[in-house]
């Protein structure tokens, strides 16, 4: 089958509309190259989960059915943040998976992928492969690790960072490749952060963590493109093929594969 189905569910019936949260989606009902589809409350998407209301908790645990959290942010930003109001609730459970190393000290401008003193313009595709493409040489073991929830959780797995879409985005990516969805519905929910960036910018850009480094790039610096995440699924396939030969290079045996596509997709 072609790299042409799409999903059946519509991207806005996919997006979790909550007060605490601007960029929360559900990858279900993207569809698999073998004529099935990702299964709804399996894997989310979000940004920072600091801000959420006692109603939106209850709507996290109660009607989406999350168990599992999946936080790929710096030990710098979970420091500084502190605990969100998931902490308090003894059904989830959490699991840090820092994209960065560890208990290495991270800036805003690391975590956000804003260059620090410089003056180059707009990140354009190619800044923005390159540096996804760095998140897996350099912590493949954090990004083997949140897969690993993933395939194993109980209920449904929220996978944040900051703003729910670099790091995020190449985890999730994953994940969906893992599944058999087609790269270029991948690629289509990956873009469709771009609808709410400007929300998603507005609401890092008061934290003292995240404001100053925001406010020195103009909002297309963090605009996702399409043609980044067609290049990581692209070099994904060419040099490991495709995000399960990723896997076993990364030690998952056939049985673990088998365990994350049917977790997502049955």
């Amino acid at each position: 089958m072609s790299d042409d189905r799409r999903s059946d569910v519509s991207a806005t019936e996919r997006w979790v509309e909550l007060e605490g949260v601007v960029n929360m989606r559900d990858s279900g009902g993207l569809p698999t190259r073998d004529g099935g589809s990702v299964q709804p409350r399996r894997l989310l998407r979000s940004d920072n989960l600091q801000d959420l209301s006692p109603a939106d908790v209850r709507h996290v645990v109660d009607v989406l059915g999350v168990s599992d959290i999946v936080d790929l942010r710096s030990d710098t930003e979970v420091s500084t943040e502190g605990p969100g109001p998931l902490w308090h609730v003894e059904s989830l459970t959490h699991h840090h998976h820092s994209l960065f190393g560890d208990g290495r000290a991270v800036t805003a401008e690391q975590a956000l992928a804003v260059p620090e003193h410089s003056t180059r313009p707009v990140r354009d595709a190619t800044f923005w492969s390159e540096h996804y493409l760095g998140y897996l040489s350099t912590r493949p073991d954090s990004i083997s690790a949140a897969l690993d929830v993933v395939s194993r959780s109980s209920g449904a797995t929220v996978v944040h960072c900051a703003a729910g879409k670099d790091r995020t985005g190449t985890v999730v990516a994953l994940a969906l490749d893992a599944a058999g969805v087609p790269h270029d519905v991948i690629v289509e929910d990956y873009a469709l952060t771009g609808e709410r960036i400007e929300q998603i910018i507005a609401r890092l850009m008061p934290r003292d963590l995240y404001g100053k480094a925001l406010r020195e790039q103009s909002v297309d610096d963090q605009r996702p493109r399409p043609e980044t995440m067609q290049t990581i699924l692209d070099t994904v396939q060419s040099e490991f093929g495709g995000a399960t030969g990723w896997l076993t290079q990364q030690g998952w045996s056939t049985a673990d594969i088998d365990r994350l596509r049917e977790r997502l997709t049955t």
